[in-house]
């Protein structure tokens, strides 16, 4: 894993999953947004769920929407929060992006208001 600090993404395919990241973390106002990207360029958006017998992140939950749809591979994974200080306490996180997508698959790290934490390759 190798992480970089940036402060805006140049894919045009990035800044959409982020802008649908922290579309989804505002209208529910969960504690996490994300968005996976497949590698058919499909986009599931997600946020994290909190029950009484289920817990899982929001990349979990777009990972699996993913999965479910027949995706073979992600590209990208953009999540959006106010609770992880940065892209490294999103271990879990990543080992799971990285069941579906491999070695090298971009993950950012936003605020809320969209700002770049940083940005993590697994």
């Amino acid at each position: 894993m190798s992480t970089e600090t940036t402060s805006t993404p140049s894919d045009p395919e990035d800044v959409k999953i982020i802008t649908l990241a922290r579309s989804a973390l505002a209208r529910t106002g969960a504690p996490q947004g994300a968005c996976v990207r497949d590698t058919d360029g499909r986009t599931y958006a997600a946020t994290s769920v909190a029950l009484e017998h289920l817990t899982l992140s929001a990349v979990a939950v777009a990972v699996a929407m993913a999965v479910s749809s027949g995706a073979g591979g992600l590209e990208a994974v953009a999540v959006a929060t106010d609770d992880e200080p940065d892209p490294y306490a999103l271990d879990g996180d990543l080992d799971v992006v990285r069941d579906l997508g491999g070695e090298g698959v971009a993950v950012w790290a936003v605020d809320p208001r969209g700002v770049v934490r940083g940005r993590v390759l697994t």
